[in-house]
């Protein structure tokens, strides 16, 4: 049945019913909460509130809704908010009531007195809305002021009290619309908002910060309905973009494969920086190789060459032979010692005459054993608070598959075949080649690329042997770091032979030995295996000398005992060589190594450029004379590390983030030389800063260099080495690097720094040339 006709006639749902023609409905829709006004007697109650609730604001979509949900707009629905119905406009609405029928329920006195309790209602409705009206503004206004407020202090703050603030560049938006405004904000792919992500970057006192936007970037004032409606859109046009690209990329790439493996060959790898984003190589010596032909239990492994990211010149045909547990896989079954590396010197077939015959080589440092001031663009991208500071960190951060890709990638490019032929070229005829324990195992815990190194280093020196250089083997990190340095993979404590774990290092390494000695002491490595490193700068000015000494004693017998019968190389641990005499004399084809620069030591670093050159001929020299007599020293000395940086302003020599001796930067403790506590705050170059000692022209790139400093530097690399050849011979770092030209034979060869043969010199000590006074010549002595 319907409502109307079980309701009274003159009831008050029908008189409430018959106002709808001249009430507006809320926001929302709804009729706003009248109070009771009349009893069934029609009794007036002139002490009841106001009729309505004050109408809360609207957010422009609620009104837009509201609006398709009302229908059009007509001369009879059309009504204000603010002022009374007119007499005509009444006479309308009550042609319209009859025309609906409500005349016959209600009699005309009931009427003329509904018309005048609703302009009653109304204008104590517009009398309370004006009042609030007011009331926002003035709250507007005073949270304005203080906005403004905040942002002149602000802006002074981060512009020092900079001048020409203009409130005018700035609007604010309503706090109900904050959230629409973040949307807004959100769009933008720049700036602030992508540093602080997707919560908010200020705290709760700043909140307004977010409601600021500068004039012009308001966006649109369409409805959200209308702004979620595009995005949704724009948003199916990109992930169907995005699609396309993946689609186009997965069939291109196979093909790319294809082709490159159907060519007539691939040249090899650039020798240049390591590229980010370069593709895989080729592999196409893995053509006609199928997965099928490696067992199930080595798929997946090292042994497995689908798993190589680099296959070029390996023998990728499967073996699971070991020789000392150490894996073949990827060696060739001939090799050529017919090689050699220039006139000058014997073929690999050939005995060579240590002692005797000088040694001019240079290491390959930071290919195999991480250093960032090799490559420092593999720890550019993290922060501070990252602690990406060697390759411990480095592989940590990346986690195993990142790192095997990253590393492995590194390995591939950093070094390539016409790396040993460029290394020829120059007149080199040993390598010095850097390699860490990680290579041959890893222990739990260690975040470590495990293996993979061990490949590259036995292609490494295959291609040696291609070009005639011999190999000097380095184990340049030791389980538990045998310096705490960066270059021993992992910066910090010293757990060699020190601390808790210390023999247990110990004896690791001692059992890596064994390994490598047992595998290098094959008669394919006989010739070009010729020297034999125990391990890379112990640092023994902080360990135990006498468990040092033990120790070596123990590996030099445990590689002795698999028949190895080359070079064995230890070193000296910073004892300062005179103190060496009468160590270790019981053993044959045993050689001291010493690593010399002037820039670890603030004594040496703040010598002019004269006197640089005069120590490495004077000091230097005396020292390898001293070290080779046995009753001064202990006997056959080499220097296997020098360069020709009179500064240590390279980026991250002394650690990534931290300064230099020269500037009086270096702010941590633990760095090789300077303070007792590793920190040199003074600046220590010649002028003692005054000029200031400057980093800028050391590290520019060589074409800037002046004539007399690119004159200095040539005779003071070759007055180093005439001082290393006064014993056995030496061994420069490094062949390259990305920035640090003075530490980076091949680029100081490219800019006339460095001679274009190892073998071949103008200046010599001691000689007819005298050294200069450089300052004389116009060179400064702050770079």
């Amino acid at each position: 049945m319907p409502q109307s006709s079980r309701e009274p006639r003159d009831s008050p749902a029908r008189r409430q019913r018959r106002r709808r023609a001249h009430h507006r409905v809320d926001s929302n829709g709804d009729f706003p909460e009248r109070s009771p006004r009349h009893t069934e007697g029609h009794e007036r109650y002139p002490d009841s509130p106001s009729p309505t609730k004050p109408r809360p604001r609207r957010h422009p979509e609620e009104r837009r809704r509201s609006s398709r949900r009302e229908g059009p707009e007509t001369e009879y629905s059309r009504s204000t908010a603010t002022a009374p119905l007119s007499a005509g406009q009444l006479a309308q609405l009550d042609k319209l009531n009859r025309k609906l029928g409500w005349e016959e329920h209600a009699a005309g006195p009931e009427r003329g007195q509904a018309r005048q309790d609703d302009q009653d209602t109304r204008a104590e409705y517009d009398v309370d809305r004006e009042r609030e009206r007011a009331e926002r503004r003035l709250d507007r206004e005073r949270r304005r002021q203080e906005h403004l407020e905040r942002k002149r202090r602000r802006r002074g703050e981060d512009r020092g009290g900079a001048e020409g603030y203009d409130s005018s560049d700035l609007v604010y938006d309503r706090p109900k619309s904050r959230s629409r405004r973040r949307s807004r904000d959100r769009r933008i792919a720049s700036g602030q908002q992508l540093e602080r992500g997707a919560h908010g970057y200020y705290s709760e006192k700043e909140d307004w910060r977010d409601n600021v936007r500068m004039r012009g970037g308001g966006g649109s004032s369409e409805s959200d309905y209308e702004e979620a409606t595009r995005k949704k859109k724009r948003k199916r046009k990109i992930l169907i973009g995005i699609g396309a690209v993946l689609l186009i990329l997965a069939i291109a790439i196979p093909v790319g494969v294809v082709v490159g493996g159907n060519g007539s060959g691939d040249d090899d790898s650039s020798d240049s920086t390591p590229n980010p984003v370069s593709s895989q190589p080729v592999n196409n010596n893995l053509n006609g190789v199928s997965e099928k032909d490696i067992p199930e239990a080595y798929q997946d492994t090292s042994f497995d060459p689908f798993t190589w990211y680099d296959t070029k010149d390996f023998n990728v045909t499967f073996t699971s032979e070991l020789v000392g547990g150490l894996s073949i896989m990827g060696l060739n079954d001939t090799w050529d010692d017919d090689t050699r590396a220039n006139d000058n010197v014997k073929p690999l077939k050939e005995k060579w005459n240590y002692g005797t015959d000088k040694i001019r080589g240079v290491n390959i440092g930071g290919w195999l054993s991480i250093e960032p001031v090799i490559t420092p663009s593999l720890f550019d991208g993290y922060t501070t608070s990252d602690n990406v500071i060697d390759e411990w960190t480095l592989s940590d951060r990346l986690g195993p598959s990142r790192a095997k890709r990253t590393i492995e990638q590194h390995y591939s490019e950093w070094v390539s075949e016409s790396t040993f032929a460029d290394i020829q070229a120059a007149g080199f005829d040993h390598v010095r080649i850097p390699f860490s324990y990680w290579a041959v195992i890893t222990y739990d815990g260690d975040p470590y690329v495990p293996n993979a190194s061990w490949r590259y280093l036995l292609r490494g020196i295959e291609w040696a042997r291609k070009y005639g250089l011999r190999i000097n083997l380095d184990l340049h990190g030791a389980p538990g770091s045998q310096n705490g340095w960066n270059h021993s993979g992992r910066q910090g404590n010293i757990g060699w032979l020190n601390g808790t774990d210390g023999d247990l290092n110990g004896n690791r390494t001692i059992a890596l030995h064994q390994q490598l000695s047992t595998f290098f002491a094959q008669p394919r490595y006989k010739n070009i295996v010729t020297m034999y490193g125990l391990v890379n700068e112990p640092r023994m000015v902080e360990l135990d000398v006498p468990r040092v000494l033990t120790w070596t004693r123990n590996a030099i017998d445990t590689i002795r005992s698999n028949n190895y019968d080359g070079i064995i190389i230890f070193g000296d641990g910073f004892r300062g060589l005179d103190n060496w005499q009468g160590e270790l004399q019981n053993y044959d084809n045993l050689l001291l190594d010493v690593h010399q620069y002037v820039i670890f030591n603030t004594q040496q670093i703040q010598l002019n450029h004269h006197d640089k050159i005069q120590f490495a001929c004077s000091g230097w020299t005396s020292q390898a004379l001293r070290s080779q007599d046995t009753s001064t020293g202990f006997g056959p000395t080499l220097c296997g590390e020098w360069s020709q940086a009179d500064t240590d302003c390279a980026k991250y020599l002394n650690n990534v983030g931290v300064g230099s001796r020269w500037e009086g930067t270096l702010n941590m403790a633990s760095t090789p030389g300077g303070s007792s506590d590793g920190s040199v705050l003074n600046p220590t170059c010649p002028t003692q800063n005054s000029p200031r000692c400057s980093c800028e022209e050391a590290n520019a790139d060589p074409s800037s260099y002046s004539d007399q400093y690119k004159t200095w530097l040539k005779m003071f690399a070759e007055a180093q080495m005439h001082s290393f050849e006064q014993g056995w011979g030496w061994f420069y770092w490094t062949w390259k690097t990305e920035s640090a030209v003075q530490w980076n034979y091949q680029a100081g060869m490219s800019a006339g720094i460095l001679p274009e043969k190892a073998f071949e010199r103008d200046f010599n000590c001691g000689g007819q040339e005298e050294i200069p006074l450089f300052n004389e010549t116009g060179l400064p002595e702050y770079y």
